[in-house]
């Protein structure tokens, strides 16, 4: 009777523990959205108005809902390319540029591979994403690991590498007979599969699946009890035998791995071809979801939900508020600032 009764009270603890996760990230939210009202207000802008030019454009229909997805799904795996990393205080900066790596090495498969079956093809896709962020990832992993170069260092200097490999593939061998700035377009094997008659494609389902083995393994495994272990104290964790330096160049080339995901994904789902700049961002995006989350993969999809909301809506407001582009950096920042100033308040709270 006694483990059962203790698997109950361990069962609701759990679920009072999400529960309140959910109405602080929404505590949160509601705050940075009132402090942005105010800027509106100031401005001459009517703030009620804009938060229904945003909502009705995003929620208010299923078209507007199904933008919001497409443009969330990126997110999750850039932020999931960051959260796994910080499991051992890895500081992986570099999403952006295991993105365009991914996506680079996922366009030379689709280009030489193109009249292969899908069923075979994308899966192929796939794995070139995966080995080309991995790969990206690998020398700041290995780096950390010898003590040579702090990881955050490397990982941001890479970033603007990257883009200019892509560029010179595009411009020299693989550029359009129609357009040097892109690629070819795909072969309709090479296109990721879309779902509900949306532009929504399959990458959604890779990314919640993602997420789900990332907090299953974080929770129930012993690799996870490790990396933490890790991340609480490298030092004792050496002394008790743990491999501290493979787990720092292995989880490194797994969060690349999963950046680099998300770059075939954009390339095979979104875009259909690759363009020269085609990121807009994302991995510093999905990098500032991460840590506004802390990590948690609740908090990334709830966080990566709202941002996705504030990006579509906020592109509305340019036509319908005649505000510049400029609002959705200031709301994401109203955001950033409310999280920023959470610790304190519940540690005042908790006290209280």
């Amino acid at each position: 009777m006694l483990p059962m009764r203790d698997a109950i009270k361990r069962s609701g603890f759990v679920r009072q523990k999400t529960i309140n996760a959910v109405v602080r990230y929404a505590f949160m939210i509601v705050l940075a959205f009132l402090l942005f009202g105010i800027i509106l207000w100031i401005s001459g802008k009517d703030p009620i108005q804009s938060y229904k030019d945003i909502f009705s454009s995003t929620l208010g229909s299923a078209y507007g809902f199904s933008e919001v997805i497409v443009t969330m799904t990126p997110l999750l795996l850039t932020a999931l390319g960051v959260a796994i990393p910080s499991r051992i205080i890895l500081i992986n900066v570099g999403v952006e540029g295991q993105l365009y790596m991914g996506a680079c090495l996922a366009t030379w498969g689709a280009l030489t591979f193109g009249d292969l079956p899908a069923w075979i093809l994308l899966p192929l896709m796939m794995l070139l994403g995966m080995i080309g962020g991995s790969l990206w990832a690998f020398v700041p992993g290995y780096l950390r690991a010898t003590g040579i170069v702090n990881e955050t260092i490397t990982t941001l200097l890479l970033n603007s590498v990257a883009p200019m490999i892509v560029s010179f593939f595009i411009f020299g061998f693989w550029h359009s007979p129609m357009d040097t700035n892109k690629t070819p377009n795909f072969s309709t094997s090479a296109r990721l599969p879309t779902l509900f008659n949306t532009r929504i494609d399959l990458s959604l389902v890779l990314a919640l699946v993602l997420l789900t083995v990332f907090w299953f393994v974080m929770k129930y495994t012993r690799w996870g009890l490790e990396m933490k272990a890790i991340g609480g104290n490298p030092q004792a964790a050496r002394r008790n035998g743990i491999p501290v330096k493979i787990y720092l160049i292995s989880v490194m080339c797994i969060g690349g791995a999963i950046s680099g995901l998300a770059g075939m994904a954009q390339v095979s789902g979104f875009y259909g071809v690759l363009l020269a700049n085609f990121s807009r961002g994302i991995g510093f995006m999905g990098f500032l979801i991460s840590w506004l989350a802390g990590g948690s993969p609740l908090g990334i999809l709830l966080t990566s939900f709202v941002i996705s909301i504030i990006i579509s809506g906020g592109n509305l407001l340019q036509l319908t508020r005649d505000l510049p582009y400029a609002v959705i950096n200031v709301l994401l920042a109203f955001t950033l600032f409310v999280v920023l100033a959470r610790p304190n308040f519940l540690i005042q709270r908790k006290d209280a």
